[in-house]
């Protein structure tokens, strides 16, 4: 059913509180702004490619720690950009570890995302994480306006593209959803504004976007693109059931949204979060649409699996990055490990089929 085979469809004290006092007057303004066009370009921006016949995406996932891990998964990057050129990246979100940007002119954009990168001269396609939006400690997720530091970052950069919170792009071949699924999943649940609850304005207009978008799609491939994974065999689990926490920090509203909005209306669901690389099978409540995690480009757990969903193939101890071969008919992912030790290798690749 995978191999060869069709697919059915932290800030200080005053900071925090001035950005928490910020939300009650400027959200509703935010969340347009977030669904909205893009802002200006940066000057010689690399331009989104659009191919009807091939398309290669470089796949990265929790990458932002700026240590030299990451430098080793990018240098395992460009060696094969070098023999065979990347046409677009995806990044799946935790982009600025630990506690996100301070700003659009955050120096943490240079040292964890440009100088890692450099040589990969081409479109990121950047998703937001937890960590990009934390407030008190790192990770919670607690501070939603953080976030919008990356958006305002799209404008300063060659390479990365994130002009809202969540967006689409048509490559031709193939047509990624960006998805912004962190107010439903923040450890620290948005009680400064209903804005950014399960039912406010923020998530609405994101449900009624993606209907939309997918819908309209006439893309052979579809691709939606989160941070928080529905189906995950690491230790941050699965949706619904995340870290073991109760409601509603498991983030069982998320895996309510994917179920409504995503599952059987996209071939793949793409997300990070655990730092681990999973390729799962059919998962049930997704219709059809695969599961597949990638989120070990800066970190990785050093756990075994869960073994609660079943999987074709799961690393859970080495860093490492996916790659994709579009075709029209076709796409070819391969996963890479990039050891502590010793040459990055091809782990696992399979070929799915329309």
């Amino acid at each position: 059913m995978i191999e060869n085979s069709p697919l059915s469809v932290g800030p200080d004290r005053r900071t925090f509180l001035a950005g928490a006092a910020a939300v009650a007057g400027t959200a509703a303004t935010v969340a347009v702004a977030g669904a909205g066009a893009p802002e200006a370009s940066a000057a010689a921006r690399y331009p989104l490619p659009y191919k009807s016949d091939a398309l290669r995406v470089l796949v990265t996932g929790d990458a932002g720690t700026g240590e030299k891990p990451q430098f080793a998964v990018t240098a395992a990057a460009r060696k094969l950009h070098a023999a065979r050129e990347f046409d677009v990246a995806v990044g799946l979100g935790d982009n600025i570890y630990e506690s996100g940007p301070k700003g659009p002119d955050d120096h943490q954009f240079q040292t964890k995302f440009e100088k890692p990168n450099a040589g990969l001269d081409f479109p990121w396609l950047m998703t937001l994480g937890n960590h990009d939006n934390t407030a008190i400690f790192p990770g919670d997720g607690g501070w939603l306006l953080r976030g919008d530091a990356e958006v305002k970052y799209h404008s300063r950069s060659r390479r990365w593209y994130m002009p809202s919170r969540y967006y689409s792009v048509s490559l031709g071949v193939a047509d990624f959803f960006i998805v912004d699924l962190n107010p439903l999943a923040a450890y620290i649940p948005p009680v400064f504004s209903p804005e950014w609850e399960p039912g406010g304005h923020y998530m609405t207009r994101q449900a009624r976007w993606l209907d939309k978008a997918l819908a309209s799609s006439k893309a052979p491939w579809k691709f939606v693109c989160t941070h928080h994974p529905y189906a995950n065999n690491g230790p941050h689990g699965p949706a619904g059931d995340f870290d073991g926490l109760p409601a509603p920090l498991n983030g069982q509203a998320a895996k309510d949204f994917i179920e409504r909005h995503i599952a059987g209306k996209a071939q793949f669901l793409f997300s990070g979060h655990d730092h681990s690389q999973q390729v799962l099978e059919n998962v049930h409540g997704l219709k059809g649409t695969r599961q597949i995690v990638s989120g070990a480009a800066g970190k990785t757990v050093h756990k075994s699996s869960s073994k609660r969903f079943r999987a074709r193939y799961e690393n859970y101890q080495d860093r490492g990055f996916m790659t994709l071969d579009i075709t029209p008919s076709t796409v070819g992912l391969t996963a890479y490990e990039v050891p502590a030790s010793g040459a990055a290798r091809a782990a696992y690749s399979t070929t799915y089929r329309r």
